[in-house]
């Protein structure tokens, strides 16, 4: 979980890090790409995050203006997320990190 750090005498690298660093933070960029969702899709699509994990991500994502949480006045009640322009600007760096991703295994743990 991100600590609470003086994010304005940080990094740019250190910054990028911490807001994205995380294990579940760019999985949940890459599902919301895709579009507006509510927390039980994001659960079923995360494998292997606990509700609680997720509950802390997406809070801390919305903090630092990453993500956006709509509240629906329903009953039941419902909740959506959704990228915030600076959350969709993250496209292009996922992107280059699957790129780099599958570059990695191709090279070094596909070869017997």
């Amino acid at each position: 979980m991100l600590k609470r750090y003086d994010l304005k005498d940080t990094c740019p690298i250190e910054l990028s890090l911490l807001l994205m660093g995380a294990r579940y933070k760019a999985i949940i960029v890459i599902e919301l790409l895709g579009g507006k969702k509510r927390f039980s899709e994001l659960k079923n699509a995360i494998s292997g995050v606990s509700q609680k994990v997720l509950t802390q991500h997406l809070r801390l994502m919305e903090e630092h203006k990453l993500i956006e949480r709509k509240v629906f006045a329903e009953v039941p009640p419902r909740v959506e997320y959704s990228l915030t322009e600076t959350g969709k600007s993250l496209e292009s760096v996922i992107n280059t990190m699957i790129e780099w991703g599958d570059d990695y295994k191709k090279t070094f743990l596909t070869k017997k």
